[in-house]
């Protein structure tokens, strides 16, 4: 069979301890639940320690259901410290203001976790920016609680920063209105919009320019030197492919699929030259879209609980019926069949 080469993501161990916080607040012990999945002191004390997406979902999922708060990651955003999200953290904690401590985390983001289905984002204008996190869509019990614990630490960690309670002026949430509605007061003055477009919240220039008590301009710039070796080593790629197979991710949902065009466009090359690179590589960009497809849908099978019309429709295919179909051609087994003995082997 083959192998699982496209990973879903992982983020630092950093986000566990804040997890961990907001399970204490609730009067429950995190560490069974730690230790269950992995999770003791040596591991979250480990140089570059990552935990894996999926893991990650189910560790979330598996602490609301034992404090039975559903609305348990924005506990966790208030509990954040900067410092969890490692070098980009404490790099962002000597920023001169609060705009380059948010540009900060956003651009060095790739330093504490990664998703196939994209990045965050930092877009400013005259009255303010956009903070954004990408879209995790289909929702559920598993990954609700992931947006809600970014956007809050972004006020959270910004506010200590400062020396300042910060509201954003508007926030926005792909998922529909939860039940823990209230919850989200402290966040901003203004109602969340919910079943929005993006992810995102923003933040006044007035927010933004709030200056940092603690910065050192010499220690911001030798650790931002550091910021970005460490990224540049991150993100070197070996070929076009490995590039192509990355720009996937963010762009495979909703029943469409890339083209050879969009994807030249995208790597800002003439369609032609794309194709005759791809063919010195000895592969085809339907090829590449191909394996990706099916490695990502391996591995969701395996690894998530997500229903296969939801996986379909994040691989960008028309129909759940089409995704069987394809599945059975690369693998020789039905998506049921491969769950089931994924399961059976573990």
């Amino acid at each position: 069979m083959t192998s699982l080469r496209v990973r879903l993501g992982d983020l630092s161990v950093g986000f566990v301890h804040s997890l961990a916080d907001a399970v204490r607040c609730y009067g429950q012990d995190p560490q069974p639940l730690l230790e269950q999945y992995g999770l003791d002191p040596a591991r979250l004390a480990e140089l570059g320690a990552r935990l894996s997406i999926p893991r990650y979902m189910r560790l979330g999922h598996a602490a609301i259901q034992l404090t039975g708060e559903p609305g348990l990651g924005l506990r966790m955003g208030q509990l954040s410290r900067i410092s969890q999200v490692g070098l980009a953290g404490v790099t962002a904690a000597q920023a001169p203001t609060v705009r380059e401590a948010a540009r900060c985390l956003i651009r060095f983001e790739a330093l504490y976790g990664s998703n196939y289905r994209g990045q965050s984002s930092f877009h400013e204008d005259a009255g303010g920016a956009w903070l954004r996190f990408y879209s995790i869509s289909p929702y559920n019990a598993y990954n609700r609680f992931v947006v809600d614990s970014i956007l809050a630490s972004w006020i959270q960690q910004l506010s200590t920063l400062s020396g300042h309670p910060l509201l954003a002026e508007k926030i926005e949430i792909e998922f529909s209105e939860p039940p823990y509605v209230e919850a989200y007061g402290y966040l901003s003055d203004n109602a969340v919009s919910f079943g929005a477009e993006l992810n995102q919240l923003r933040l006044s220039q007035t927010s933004l320019a709030l200056r940092n008590p603690e910065h050192c301009p010499s220690t911001w710039r030798h650790l931002l030197v550091l910021c970005e070796k460490e990224l540049e080593q991150l993100t070197r790629t070996r070929s076009l492919r490995e590039r192509i197979t990355q720009l996937l991710g963010p762009l495979l949902s909703g029943g469409r699929e890339p083209d050879l065009e969009e994807m030249a466009a995208r790597l800002k090359l003439p369609t032609w030259t794309l194709r005759r690179k791809l063919a010195e590589e000895g592969t085809q960009f339907r090829a590449i879209l191909n394996d990706t497809r099916r490695d990502l849908a391996m591995t969701y099978i395996r690894d998530t609980e997500l229903a296969f019309g939801e996986i379909a429709y994040l691989l960008g295919f028309a129909s759940a019926e089409a995704f069987q179909r394809a599945f059975k051609r690369w693998n020789e087994q039905t998506p049921g069949e491969f769950r089931r003995s994924q399961r059976q082997a573990g």
